[in-house]
């Protein structure tokens, strides 16, 4: 097996500190942690080594995000292409699970990235429409790919009712993953994988539910 290219001292000290952000955050929740405890977390003891790599409290953050969604982008790149290496039409199923699988396996095989989503997954969950935009054009050309094969899956959905449903997708995603990152076996065994194909039965159903009359009338009014 390759081994992992050995970090410089200045990227084992930007993971340490985003680390130990996570872990803070994690435990306490994102609102109540200090710069001072994240420093003191990852073993820093020059108080200005936030400011000198990340600037601020917010660019940490930012920072953080951006790593885990690389990561994510990455992962779900490879799991794309396994998928249609086999075939080269996906079933809306397969295409749910290209959204869900990525991130599941990361947190199953990474105890620190299970720790990322206990910290922040349940942000998409609260965030408002333009965060949730601006996550999803973040998420990579991998994401794209796949939002071009989900809106071909279903041809039944407007546009405008389409980006709502993948809104609402998206949320679920997010609160389903952290509450069971909480769970004392979250991501663990049996019940960690009978959970991840609950969670690809039920995104499937909420994209693939017709338009109802009540929802037609609605619109129209």
């Amino acid at each position: 097996m390759k081994e992992a290219p050995k970090l410089s001292r200045r990227e084992a000290t930007q993971t340490a500190i985003m680390r130990s952000a996570e872990c803070l955050a994690a435990e306490k929740g994102v609102e109540n942690i200090s710069i001072r405890d994240i420093l003191a977390r990852a073993g820093q003891k020059n108080e200005s080594a936030l400011q000198y790599h990340f600037k601020n409290f917010s660019g940490l953050l930012t920072a953080i995000r951006r790593a885990r969604t690389q990561e994510v982008s990455a992962r779900r790149q490879q799991y794309l292409e396994a998928l249609l290496a086999k075939t080269p039409r996906l079933d809306l199923r397969q295409i749910c699970s290209v959204m869900v699988m990525p991130a599941f396996d990361l947190a199953k095989t990474s105890p620190a990235f299970k720790t990322y989503i206990q910290a922040f997954g349940h942000e998409l969950m609260t965030a408002d429409s333009e965060y949730v935009k601006a996550h999803t054009q973040a998420l990579g050309d991998s994401a794209l790919e796949t939002g071009a094969l989900l809106q071909k899956a279903l041809p039944h959905l407007d546009r405008a009712t389409y980006l709502t449903r993948v809104e609402h997708a998206l949320r679920f995603i997010s609160a389903a993953m952290n509450h069971h990152a909480q769970q004392p076996r979250g991501f663990k065994g049996k019940s960690a994988d009978i959970f991840v194909q609950n969670l690809i039965d039920s995104l499937e159903g909420l994209l693939k539910a017709p338009m109802s009359p009540e929802t037609r009338a609605t619109i129209d009014k």
